[in-house]
């Protein structure tokens, strides 16, 4: 039987950039990727900020809103927002360190799903790292709830979502998924999921000075009966609302600062119950442990704990 290989950690090969509209505050956004040393981790650079612009790590512990998206922000209150999406397609092709020069406060949102941010680092190429890849391990279930809406990690040697959502409307209904995204199959099942709301909210969402970006070009939207979509196309997936909703937790559990194994099961969740149970996780220290990732299960003893994570 052969011995399994630990892992490296990977960044972006080269520098790559796009340019786009918030979804929340509608303004032109550009966004460049760029490569970053070992052990730096996700990291947010502030270029329409003085001096040499505010530098925001992407973590759990940075999150300063969570109203529609997840926000990071610095001690000066300098934030990023609308980071699930990317971080989705960071953690889906396995790229553990990038600082990301952004030109606003707001990630562009592109088609509404992770694929575009997914076609970049693909275009921008992915190179292995001389360090060990590490990963946060799960030792014990870890959960949190907001009435009928659960969140919960449980141990296990590999990285999974399951996801449930219940809208009483017709084009949603109860919709569940479960995925094994530890084998590579991000790009295919979750990637393309877009983000999604109503058209009766669209005003109210507007007047409290969000969703001003949001097009049928970026999100799907629900028509006002309730019976279907506006957009032209149709679906990219038969159910793509509670795919999305995968995306946007996996996007999420990246503010871990490493790969997570575990198993996630949400319900009903969000942005807020996310870093909530993130929070509960890294508040207990016997819950948790670092270990070096490796092609097979990880079972190596744990490592030191990463000045990211701890």
């Amino acid at each position: 039987m052969s011995q399994s290989a630990i892992l490296h950690q990977r960044t972006l090969k080269s520098s790559i950039a796009c340019v786009g509209v918030g979804l929340h505050s509608g303004g032109k956004v550009t966004m460049v990727l760029h490569p970053a040393e070992a052990d730096s981790g996700i990291r947010f650079r502030r270029t329409d900020i003085a001096g040499n612009g505010a530098v925001i790590p992407a973590r759990w512990d940075c999150v300063s809103d969570t109203r529609l998206n997840t926000c990071v922000a610095d001690a000066n209150g300098i934030g990023v927002r609308t980071i699930e999406h990317l971080m989705s397609a960071l953690n889906g092709m396995g790229v553990d360190n990038a600082l990301i020069d952004i030109s606003g406060p707001e990630v562009p949102v592109m088609d509404g799903s992770a694929a575009p941010f997914l076609f970049l680092v693909e275009c921008a190429g992915v190179v292995e790292q001389d360090a060990p890849r590490r990963a946060i391990k799960v030792l014990k279930t870890v959960s949190v709830r907001d009435g009928d809406k659960l969140a919960i990690l449980t141990p296990d040697d590999g990285f999974s979502v399951r996801m449930e959502i219940d809208f009483p409307v017709a084009a949603i209904r109860r919709q569940e998924c479960v995925l094994d995204l530890s084998d590579g199959r991000f790009k295919s099942e979750i990637s393309r999921a877009r983000t999604f709301g109503f058209e009766q909210e669209v005003a109210a969402m507007r007047a409290a000075g969000l969703g001003r970006g949001g097009s049928l070009e970026n999100a799907v939207v629900i028509s006002s009966d309730g019976e279907g979509v506006l957009n032209d196309e149709g679906l990219r997936y038969e159910d793509e609302f509670v795919r999305h909703k995968a995306l946007d937790a996996v996007g999420d559990l990246y503010l871990a600062g490493a790969p997570l194994l575990a198993a996630f099961h949400g319900v009903r969740t969000g942005h807020a119950l996310n870093n909530r149970l993130l929070r509960a996780l890294f508040a207990d220290d016997s819950a948790w442990t670092v270990v070096p990732m490796t092609t097979a299960p990880a079972r190596a003893a744990a490592l030191p704990r990463p000045a990211a994570v701890a």
